[in-house]
C-alpha cells in the first residue's frame, strides 16, 4: 500500500506527467484558446471591428479603397517609419486576414490581438504627436488617435471575452 502512494504522488508531481494527462492538458489549452458562449455583444464588437478594420488591409495589400498597395505600404512603413520588414508584414497580416478572422470568428483573440498591436504602435508611431481627436474640420496637421482607442477597446473586449455567438472559434471549442 505505502508503495502505492508513494507512485502515486510520484505521478502527480509536476516534474512528471504521464502522457495520457499530457495530452488531455493539451487539448485544455487548445479548446480554452478558442472558448467563448453564446455571447451577441462579443459577436457585435467582431463584426464592428472587422468590418471596420477590413478595408484598411485592402488598402495595404491589394491598393483597394484608394490605397497605396503591398510593395508600396511595405516600402512606406521599412523606408519612412523605420519598422522591420518582418513587422511591417505582421502589420498588413494583421489588418488583413486578422479583420477577416475577426468577420467569421475564426482565431478570434489571436485577431484581435494583432489589431490592438498594431493600433497601440499607430499611436505611439504616428498619431500621438497630433493630440487626441481626429482631424474633423483639417486644423490640425494630421490624425488624433480616438479612433485607435475605440479599436483597442472592441480588440480587448474580444481578448477577454473570445468570438461570442456564431464564431468558428465556439464550434472548435465544443467539439
Amino acid at each position: 500500500m505505502w508503495y502505492f502512494i508513494k507512485v502515486k504522488i510520484f505521478w502527480e508531481t509536476p516534474f512528471f506527467t504521464p502522457p495520457e494527462s499530457s495530452l488531455r492538458k493539451d487539448r485544455t489549452m487548445f479548446k480554452s484558446f478558442f472558448r467563448t458562449n453564446k455571447d451577441w455583444a462579443s459577436l457585435f464588437a467582431r463584426l464592428s471591428l472587422g468590418i471596420v478594420m477590413l478595408p484598411h488591409g485592402l488598402q495595404k495589400v491589394a491598393g483597394s479603397f484608394g490605397g497605396s498597395g503591398f510593395e508600396a505600404t511595405l516600402n512606406h512603413f521599412t523606408a519612412n517609419l523605420g519598422i522591420p520588414m518582418v513587422a511591417a508584414v505582421l502589420v498588413i497580416l494583421a489588418e488583413s486576414l486578422g479583420a477577416i478572422g475577426l468577420i467569421i470568428g475564426f482565431c478570434t483573440r489571436l485577431c484581435a490581438l494583432g489589431i490592438a498591436l498594431v493600433m497601440t504602435g499607430a499611436i505611439v508611431m504616428v498619431h500621438w504627436q497630433h493630440g487626441f481627436f481626429m482631424n474633423w474640420f483639417g486644423k490640425q496637421s494630421g490624425e488624433g488617435f480616438e479612433y485607435h482607442i475605440l479599436a483597442i477597446g472592441l480588440a480587448l473586449v474580444l481578448i477577454i471575452r473570445g468570438g461570442g455567438a456564431l464564431s468558428i472559434d465556439r464550434g472548435i471549442a465544443e467539439s
